[in-house]
């Protein structure tokens, strides 16, 4: 797999909870780190995803903001 974003982090599906339209998919990326996700049903469909299957979590974006107490 070759691709421009620069944050792909490698986890096994934990949960996939469907609805009408999207799923939620959540990735545990290491021990108690997730990243839940929002895809359609049709993307979950075609990407095969599976509990307890692995899969990269990609991370793109333009802007990150932080903040702090």
């Amino acid at each position: 797999m070759k691709i421009s974003a620069r944050n792909s982090l490698i986890g096994k599906v934990k949960s996939i909870n469907e609805g009408a339209v999207n799923n939620e998919v959540v990735i545990e990326i290491a021990a108690g780190v997730e990243i839940t996700s929002v895809v359609t049903k049709a993307s979950c469909e075609a990407l095969g995803l599976t509990v307890g299957a692995d899969a990269y979590a990609v991370i793109k974006a333009s802007d990150v903001m932080v903040a702090v107490d």
